[in-house]
């Protein structure tokens, strides 16, 4: 790892909560002359580099786009082995987590999940719940417009019900009803591989994030490209819709 990136980063500027999309498994397992379900194993490897990334920096979110809403319809067999994969990662990473006071989280339809996979990420969650540092977030069976929905007959149902009147309809109130109602808003959204899409990733909360796309395949990206994505950030002006001369003043 090029330890000059990290030295560049000002720690002053770092963004709050990064999101990344992590695509490129299957293409860079064909390019190795491997199945899909090899490059899924190998990524586990950029799992961990950006966690490490976050925790050196000292960044306090990372949503990580580990298995959509939509994953669901991909062949039987490699869903099968991305949800073995997901509990024994779990299991295998859950103690380093633990130690270096991560916090784990999941969003997300969680009933989706085969029962293993909901009990080993219960347990993890349970584990970290009062841990401190960064707060990891697995996006799984997750998918930005079906949270929408959710929050909508959300609201809709406490305003039949009379918990909420005319006057309370405002951007907080849909906040607090979205499966991310205790993470701020995306600062930066990372999408590896090339695609230059968003594929139904936090629609809602990627409002004013900074979007970042990389050639780079995900089981390829490690430290020093996550650092390379910190200061891009770090380059853009963000104005949140105000002029640079008011930024300036």
């Amino acid at each position: 790892m090029n330890n000059s990136l990290l030295e560049q980063i000002n720690k002053e500027k770092l963004p709050n909560h990064v999101a990344i999309i992590m695509d490129g498994n299957g293409r860079w397992a064909k390019k190795n002359g491997k199945e899909r379900t090899f490059g899924h194993k190998s990524a586990l490897g950029s799992v961990r580099s950006s966690i490490e990334s976050c925790r050196k920096l000292g960044i306090k979110y990372l949503t990580l786009y580990a298995f959509s809403s939509e994953n669901w319809n991909r062949p039987r067999l490699e869903v099968n082995v991305l949800m073995t994969l997901l509990s024994s990662a779990i299991k295998d990473e859950i103690n380093d987590l633990h130690e270096n006071g991560i916090r784990l989280n999941v969003i997300g339809d969680f009933s989706k999940l085969p029962s293993k996979a909901q009990k080993d990420l219960t347990k993890a969650m349970e584990l970290t719940k009062h841990n401190e540092g960064c707060v990891l977030t697995l996006a799984l069976s997750y998918g930005s417009k079906e949270e929408l929905l959710y929050a909508i007959k959300t609201i809709a149902k406490q305003y039949k019900n009379g918990e909420i009147s005319d006057d309370d309809f405002n951007e907080e109130l849909v906040h607090k009803n979205l499966y991310t109602h205790d993470l701020p808003m995306v600062d930066l959204m990372i999408r590896t591989s090339g695609e230059t899409r968003i594929s139904n990733f936090l629609l809602w909360q990627i409002a004013y994030a900074e979007l970042y796309f990389t050639d780079v395949l995900w089981p390829d990206f490690n430290e020093e490209e996550f650092y390379k994505s910190i200061l891009n950030y770090q380059n853009r002006e963000r104005r949140f819709g105000k002029i640079s001369e008011q930024l300036t003043s």
